[in-house]
């Protein structure tokens, strides 16, 4: 129900300039879902929309897009502090960090949304990415070494 209700959250506000929490509900509401106001504003908080702008002085929920440049040099920076050195077994690729920032690293590595990585798994000083294959595995370690850089 709740995967349902924050899919059609996303077309709501894709499709119409939604401004309150209340309007949302009023919507979801003549689509079939039954929801509170305090709910939908939990979903907002879950599904990490945001309020932007429009030009007539008004504004509207929107998906957080993530690949905002600030948040990305952050990520970097993250990475770039944590890491100690890198190796790959296959499609998984092993990351060693500094003591203590791995869940750092692995989390900007997770919002970093790069479609090669399916997901990361995180110790106190080690990160396993699984990739998808072993070919993507050489491409994000080759990606890694280029935004690290200076480091490596």
């Amino acid at each position: 129900m709740k995967i349902a209700r924050h899919t059609q959250i996303i077309k709501l506000i894709n499709q119409y300039d939604i401004e309150t929490q209340e309007e949302l509900a009023e919507r979801l509401n003549e689509s079939g879902f039954r929801v509170t106001q305090a709910t939908v504003s939990r979903d907002i908080r879950e599904l990490r929309l945001t309020k932007i702008a429009l030009e007539n002085g008004h504004s509207k929920y929107a998906v957080f897009q993530n690949h905002d440049k600030e948040l990305a040099t952050k990520y970097i920076h993250v990475l770039k502090t944590a890491f100690v050195s890198m190796d790959l077994a296959q499609n998984i690729l092993v990351i060693k960090t500094v003591s203590g920032m791995a869940m750092a690293a692995a989390a900007a590595l997770d919002e970093m949304q790069w479609n090669e990585i399916v997901g990361c798994i995180a110790g106190d000083n080690t990160i396993m990415c699984a990739i998808r294959s072993a070919d993507e595995a050489l491409l994000v370690m080759d990606k890694l070494k280029r935004m690290l850089g200076s480091i490596l």
